[in-house]
This record gives C-alpha cells, structure tokens and sequence, in this order.
C-alpha cells in the first residue's frame, strides 16, 4: 500500500489538481521548482516528442501547468485529454506529491538555489499581480504596500527562511526538499534528474542523454536543428509562443528569459554571506546530493 501523496499549496498552485488525473503510458511529468529551467525542459520535451522546431500550438497549451490555479482543474485535465501526442506536463509539485505510476517517465531539473532565487526575484517585478489576483480568486490586499526590499536584502532573507516546503515551496527549505526527494528517487528507472549547468555546458549531449531516457529515435540528421531551437537566443527570440504566458500574467513576454546563464547568485551575496548559505544548506540536504548541485 502506497501513501498518499503530500499536499503543496501556495497563493497560486495547489497539487491536489493532480487527484483524478489519467495518467498514459509513456506520460512525462516535468517536476522542478520556479525558474530551475522548467520552460527550457518543456521546449526540449516538444523538440524530442515532435521532431521538429515547429510546434503545432504554443508551449503552454502543449504542456499544461497542472498545479497552476488560474484556470480551472477540470479545463486543465479536459485538455490533456484530447491530446494525442505523447503527453508532457508542467508540475511544480515534488515528487512526493505526485502520484507516481510506473508507466510514466519524472523528469525533474535542479539549478542552483541561489541562482534560482535571483531568477525569482526579476520575475516578481514582472508578474501582473491584480491579474493573477483575478484569475485565482484570492482576496485584494488591505493596508499599505511595502516597497520591496533590493535584491541583496532580499536574497540573504531568503536563505535565512525557515518557511514550510509545503506552503512556500520557493523558499530555500523547499528548494531543498524538493531535491531531495528526488535525490532519494535518482536510481529509479523512470526518474530522470538533470542540472541546469549541464543543458548550458552540453546541451546536444543533455538531450541526446533525455531521448534515450525516453525511448525516443532521432534521425541523426535532425539532431542540429532541435538543439538550436532549445538554445537560449532561439527560445528568447520566441517569447511569445514559448513563454508560459497565456492567461495574461506576465507583464513582458521576453523578460521571461532574462539572463540564462549561473553565477548570478554568488555575485549578490558577499563572502561571508555566501557561507552562511553553505554551513545552512549542509544541514537540509545530503552531502553528495550538494556537492552535484552546487557545483563549487
């Protein structure tokens, strides 16, 4: 008897969407936390899956965010549904709160959390949040707004917090979580854990390492066009079709894919900052586990 998976919520997302849902065989579930490359692996999906840059629809309505609240659970399922190319779906959700059937491949991608986090905070000031507001149904906010703090502030409260992975599943503790869980899974056949510096280091590699992961056949002569559509200057002059944007939440398309390189974190912090990540994060994660994320 299996347990039943945990529950994850935060302001927009909420995995129990993924109760009821009818997984097929050769299903692939994208599991990452925000910005840890999950549209990057999304394009790659679609690459491998159709063959062909040229996608028949936007990236969003190929691969649903499946936690996602701004629209309604049973619209996301309905759509995945009708699909009838191999399926690859968009979770935020750990493991652990996925159900997991052995007939479908998890893919999840790690960054390194404080690049991750330097991502998170540039696409804060590009979120429509009254529209976001809306689409979730959450209550407008009461009192005055305050400024938000610069990103340095901002950054080293972030590896301070103590929040609970289960409802802020972007803070450190559950960035950590999050891996290691998958971490704990890596050895199982049908999941596959790929870093962010790998795709930027080996990109044809990463992906002819993912194809093979997925049992999918790609003609040799076709291999120099795919790994050109999942560069980082093709999907950004691409934004639109590309960018998980089709509610309307982000206020600029091609702000979305801001930088796509490491290194942003360990340029805010200072040095002694920097350690106080590294001594905190020993704590939360097993050691081989860090020295494959961190890459030091």
């Amino acid at each position: 008897m299996h347990d039943a998976p945990a529950r994850y919520t935060s302001f927009d997302e909420d995995s129990a969407r993924w109760e009821g849902f009818a997984f097929r065989a050769g299903d692939i579930v994208i599991s990452t936390r925000s910005k840890s490359g999950t549209t990057w692996m999304q394009m790659i999906c679609a690459l491998l899956v159709f063959g062909s840059p040229e996608l028949p629809a936007p990236l969003s309505n190929l691969s649903p965010w499946m936690d996602h609240t701004i629209e309604p659970v049973e619209t996301v399922h309905s759509r995945l549904e009708r699909q009838q190319h191999r399926r690859f779906v968009k979770t935020h959700t750990p493991l652990d709160g996925i159900p997991l059937d052995p007939r479908v491949t998890y893919v999840v991608v790690a960054r390194h959390p404080l690049d991750l986090a330097v991502s998170l905070y540039h696409q804060g000031d590009n979120l429509d949040r009254e529209r976001l507001r809306k689409l979730t149904g959450a209550p407008a906010p009461t009192g005055t707004p305050r400024p938000r703090p610069e990103l340095h502030d901002w950054l080293v409260a972030w590896t301070r917090s103590d929040a609970s992975p289960h409802e802020q599943m972007d803070s450190l503790p559950g960035v950590m979580h999050h891996l290691s869980d998958a971490w704990a899974r890596r050895r199982t056949a049908n999941v596959v854990l790929v870093h962010y510096d790998d795709l930027q280091a080996d990109l044809a590699g990463q992906m002819r390492r993912l194809a093979d992961r997925l049992g999918i056949a790609v003609p040799e002569g076709r291999w120099p066009e795919l790994v050109e559509a999942a560069g980082f200057a093709s999907m950004r002059n691409r934004a639109v079709a590309l960018t998980p944007n089709s509610m309307g939440i982000l206020k600029d398309t091609k702000a979305f894919f801001r930088r796509g390189r490491s290194g942003a974190g360990r340029e805010v912090l200072t040095a002694a900052e920097h350690q106080e990540y590294v001594d905190r994060t020993a704590g939360m994660a097993p050691a081989d586990l860090l020295a494959w994320l961190h890459r030091d």
